[in-house]
């Protein structure tokens, strides 16, 4: 009797033909999704600062082509910054009142008047700061930057003193805390001198107590400098 009569025929190992185990194993390893290679991560989204760094310096390159007559990047310079910054208050939402304005230093004026509204001082120097850094990571020289002009610095420093009177909102600079080394040194100086008046004995002691006393009194001086 034919053993292989009733049954499949097993694959012939010479024929080259692939078995059935190994045609499942082929499709099942079709079928599964390739995996992404851990360096392919999208790349993070720009922050806050550097969209509105884009968007300010896109704006100033299409100032320069509107203008007339039309501006290189190249041909700029403060004074023509300058009018750009002058350009920008007719979009201003801060109201500064003129000399001749009732309401002229009231920082809360208690009702409306005919003032224009203009940039905002703190706006002006921020955009400036943004402009500054696009003009450098452009490809410009920073001796040869227009944005940090000493005509632009001066015209900034206008801005902010004449709309601190207008407003009656001073622009103060806000003072670094330094910490108290003089309040240390006492503090050491009078320990110094008390172990020093400690450690002597007799005739010696009341030298110790004295130097101790002209320590703690130097040292209090230096305190309240």
């Amino acid at each position: 009797m034919d053993s292989t009569s009733g049954g499949t025929a097993a694959p012939d190992p010479s024929s080259g033909e692939p078995g059935p185990s190994a045609a499942a194993a082929g499709s099942s390893s079709a079928s599964q999704p390739r995996q992404k290679p851990e360096g392919s991560s999208p790349p993070a989204p720009p922050s806050r600062y550097e969209s509105q760094k884009r968007r300010d310096w896109n704006t100033f390159l299409q100032y320069l082509k509107s203008h007339k007559p039309p501006l290189t990047l190249a041909r700029c310079s403060g004074a023509h910054v300058i009018e750009f910054l002058k350009y920008l208050d007719q979009f201003g939402k801060t109201k500064v009142h003129i000399t001749s304005c009732p309401y002229f230093g009231h920082s809360n004026p208690p009702a409306p008047c005919s003032c224009q509204f203009k940039q905002a001082w703190g706006s002006l120097d921020a955009l400036i700061g943004r402009l500054r850094a696009a003009y450098d990571e452009n490809g410009g020289l920073p001796e040869s930057n227009p944005f940090g002009a000493r005509a632009v610095r001066i015209y900034l420093r206008e801005v902010r003193e004449g709309q601190a009177k207008a407003r009656g909102i001073p622009y103060e600079k806000k003072k670094r805390k330094r910490p108290n080394f003089a309040v240390a040194a006492a503090s050491v100086s009078v320990e110094a001198a008390a172990a020093g008046s400690n450690s002597g004995g007799g005739e010696e002691s009341g030298g110790g107590d004295s130097s101790a006393a002209a320590a703690t009194t130097a040292a209090a001086a230096t305190a309240t400098v």
